[in-house]
């Protein structure tokens, strides 16, 4: 049995203070009312212009963020403090009890240094150890966690995770029901329509023949992880589709689902 229905993530441009926040906010407040939600959170995009007001020049190698010590103060200080708690308060003020921690807290991930070939990306992490004892207890009050993925190196200092890696590492520690990864598209595009379900072996196919591209590219390969860890289904979304049910829903095998019932 699940110990929570879903596990949301969201991104850095659903964060910021306006309409869109409020929204996200409004839907946060009735899905927990409905079943148990944790919330992931990333904040790219106030991370890097937090760096530029500090005088630091984000840096990136071969598409990949490079995280120094000094980038790591900036990302905790956006992703654990200022977003963190931006959401925490407005979910509190509209009612939603929430807590607000990271993965440092209560060690929740722990995670070791992410190489990639030659290339040295800093204080970047992957988390190798999922510890859920305190977000369940939180769960239990009734509570809406709401998690930054900075996380706990081996040496006692911060890693900053991948926010789509860390919502993956929760679920799958959780064994939640879903995983919703919200984006500012609506979900898996083809012909500009939104492939409403994929299954395993399609989202490879798509991935090969390039129908799914970009940034969706690791969010799908994401949702195939968190399917062979146990996870029953993974929806990519946006706001509309979070709210409506609708997106792009990738689930096993048939095959497998028979086998797994």
């Amino acid at each position: 049995m699940s110990e929570i229905a879903r596990v949301i993530k969201v991104g850095g441009a659903e964060l910021a203070d306006g309409p869109v926040l409020d929204r996200l906010i409004g839907l946060l407040s009735t899905l927990h009312r409905i079943s148990p939600v944790a919330l992931v959170h990333g904040g790219g995009p106030e991370i890097a212009s937090l760096q530029r007001r500090l005088g630091l020049e984000p840096r990136y190698v071969e598409g990949l963020r490079v995280t120094d010590d000094q980038g790591l103060a900036v990302a905790e200080m956006v992703l654990s403090g200022a977003v963190n708690k931006r959401v925490v308060s407005r979910l509190m003020a509209g009612g939603t009890p929430a807590v607000g921690l990271s993965g440092v807290d209560a060690g929740l991930f722990r995670a070791k240094p992410l190489t990639y070939g030659r290339i040295d990306l800093g204080r970047v992490g992957q988390i190798y150890q999922v510890d859920v004892a305190y977000v369940k207890l939180i769960l239990g009050q009734g509570l809406l966690p709401v998690i930054s993925p900075i996380s706990l190196g081996a040496d006692g200092r911060a890693l900053n995770v991948n926010a789509d890696h860390a919502a993956l590492a929760l679920a799958r520690a959780l064994r939640a029901q879903e995983l919703v990864f919200v984006t500012d598209a609506p979900g898996v595009l083809h012909d500009g329509h939104v492939i409403e379900e994929i299954h395993e072996d399609l989202a490879e196919s798509l991935i090969q023949e390039g129908v799914i591209t970009g940034g969706m590219v690791p969010k799908v390969r994401s949702a195939l992880e968190a399917l062979g860890a146990g996870v029953e289904r993974v929806r990519i979304t946006n706001l509309e589709g979070l709210a409506a049910g609708g997106g792009t829903l990738i689930r096993a095998n048939i095959q497998e689902q028979g086998e797994m019932a």
